[in-house]
């Protein structure tokens, strides 16, 4: 039967394919693809496994005493005869053999087709029993995981998703279905066999949106109850435009979504042609459009649209799965470099490291005990609390600007002692790339403007910083107190907020008095919904996702910023901005 999820539009686009389920189980399950000549190897596993439980649970039955229970004989009769099955054996080899699922994702995956037949039961006595077949299952794999640390998502011997292509593995493509993702999780996915994924939580402007949007990839996130509702190996539609999961489509919505699946390749392939084209509006505007990366090999994607340079290179990408060892200088200036001398000469933001919130690095150095980490120790807090930390990527930033052009943007600044101590610190690295005769660039200083503290003193930050550039992202979250990563305030989260306006279009006009470039940063950059209004209010420089960066263009060839201007004042003055829009 056919129905549908609702959640939040985050990655615009169309997919089409089988569910697959990730972490299903409630143990911690390794997913990652193996190769045909693998199978009988893994399937020896399984059966190992199998065996071995076996053999404990009849163990327990002749250790049972005579005092026991006969309740307990019986539960150990039926593990023994779940376990036995031989339907259950040969669907699980299924999986392995034909889809290359690894052992423990195999049977956890059976686990779960089972486990839905179990729930349709009428009689209650049946339906229980699908505790039973949990704990059985949960035996099995904890079994294949003894001996070893904790299983990761993708095994350090696997194949990693990345490198799989549909070709390799199956006839049809798949579609993510899980809880969350995180953005660590979400860069395993460049070039995967996944075209589309759906969670249950996250906003649209969590770093899984994010990334996902980068990635270019059809997502919906925030349909809370979907990973319980989709079974896996299900049929999925995921519509990235309307924010809508269709599962178990008819044939007619599956042709309807196949079609609107051509047109978009069509329109990107339209889009494209664009890519030299000058950024430049119909009354004579030019207008800088720039490029969001999170890792030195994304400079290539920001080339092939046409981007004029990188407005934002998210430098925590790096630290990343580093388990408390963060990278030294020359591992961060290698990357630095090859972001650099990627871009072929055109200008590099680097922001330093911004962590927190929903990008932790990890448990050692983030504790989760924090009541809300979007409030606190995160960004340039966290980089002044650890001045040795913040010293080395400043020099490894410094190294690479002698390789090209780089500016270098400072996160969530507020205070004019935050400005002094970072100015002051970027000093020194200078003094100690000095003293150790190595070589260095000089580099442009920006800020984040991004807490409406730093909105309302523009002065401040414009008489000691190069640039500013705006971080709508957490400007909104901030100013509205909305958690941006929570779909249960989601429908509060406003760009378009009266409030929100005022402090963009102010930062835009203070730049523009003094003679200091503003750039947006934010989704609200990427967003061909806000473009007119942002070219009305005086943005003349955006920086955005590398997918986004073309339908933004065309926005831009067909604007008039002289008639949006007036137009902008309305909608800035009006009461509810949305209305004003579509006008």
């Amino acid at each position: 039967m056919t129905f549908s999820i609702h959640g939040l539009a985050v990655a615009r686009g169309i997919a089409i394919g089988r569910a697959v389920l990730v972490a299903s189980s409630r143990v911690d399950v390794a997913h990652y693809f193996i190769r045909p000549e693998q199978v009988g190897a893994e399937i020896d596993r399984l059966r190992q496994a199998r065996n071995a439980v076996v053999e404990e649970i009849k163990r327990l039955q002749h250790d049972l005493s005579k005092d026991a229970p006969p309740e307990l004989g019986a539960l150990l009769d039926v593990h023994l005869m779940l376990l036995e099955d031989q339907s259950l054996s040969s669907e699980v080899k299924h999986w392995i053999e034909e889809r290359l699922y690894n052992a423990e994702w195999a049977l956890s995956s059976q686990m779960e087709v089972i486990g839905r037949q179990f729930d349709e039961m009428e009689d209650a006595y049946l339906r229980e029993r699908k505790a039973d077949l949990e704990q059985v299952t949960e035996r099995v794999l904890h079994f294949m995981k003894s001996g070893s640390s904790p299983v990761t998502r993708i095994r350090p011997n696997s194949r990693p998703q990345q490198e799989l292509h549909l070709g390799d593995t199956m006839d049809v493509p798949l579609v993510l279905v899980a809880h969350d993702l995180s953005p660590a999780d979400m860069l395993q996915f460049k070039q995967s066999v996944f075209t589309g994924f759906v969670t249950d939580v996250g906003g649209k402007t969590s770093h899984t949106a994010i990334v996902a949007r980068s990635l270019g990839i059809p997502a919906v996130v925030g349909a809370r109850t979907a990973s319980q509702l989709i079974r896996q190996d299900d049929w999925i539609i995921i519509d990235g435009d309307a924010g809508v999961a269709i599962v178990d489509p008819s044939p007619i919505i599956l042709a309807e979504y196949g079609f609107k699946q051509r047109q978009g390749d069509l329109e990107r392939e339209r889009l494209s042609r664009l890519r030299h084209t000058p950024s430049q509006t119909l009354d004579g505007q030019k207008i800088e459009l720039l490029a969001n990366i999170e890792m030195p090999e994304d400079a290539a994607a920001a080339l092939q649209v046409g981007a004029v340079g990188v407005g934002l290179f998210r430098s925590e990408f790096l630290f990343m799965g580093q388990q408390g060892n963060l990278p030294n200088e020359d591992a961060q200036f290698e990357q630095y470099r090859r972001a650099v001398e990627g871009m072929q000469g055109m200008p590099v933001t680097i922001r330093t490291v911004d962590v927190g919130a929903d990008k932790q690095l990890d448990e050692a150095r983030h504790d989760a005990a924090h009541l809300n980490p979007a409030l606190g120790l995160r960004a340039i807090r966290w980089s002044l609390a650890d001045p040795a930390m913040f010293l080395t990527q400043l020099r490894a930033i410094l190294r690479a600007a002698a390789h090209g052009r780089v500016n270098l943007l400072i996160p969530m600044l507020a205070h004019a002692s935050e400005i002094h101590q970072t100015l002051a610190l970027v000093e020194q690295a200078k003094q100690e790339l000095q003293q150790q005769g190595a070589a260095y660039g000089d580099v442009l200083l920006g800020a984040m403007i991004e807490i409406p503290a730093a909105a309302l003193s523009l002065k401040l930050f414009l008489k000691h910083f190069d640039f500013l550039s705006i971080g709508t992202n957490d400007l909104i979250q901030y100013t509205l107190a909305i958690d941006r990563a929570d779909e249960s305030v989601a429908h509060l989260y406003d760009p378009l907020h009266p409030a929100v306006l005022r402090l963009v279009a102010d930062t835009i006009a203070e730049g523009a008095r003094q003679g200091k470039s503003v750039s947006v940063c934010g989704e609200m950059a990427g967003d061909i919904t806000m473009t007119r209004l942002l070219l009305g209010m005086g943005l003349r420089s955006f920086s955005m996702h590398p997918s986004q960066v073309l339908q933004v263009k065309q926005q831009i060839l067909r604007a008039d910023t002289g008639k949006l201007k007036v137009w902008a004042e309305r909608v800035l003055a009006a009461e509810d901005p949305a209305l004003l829009m579509n006008l």
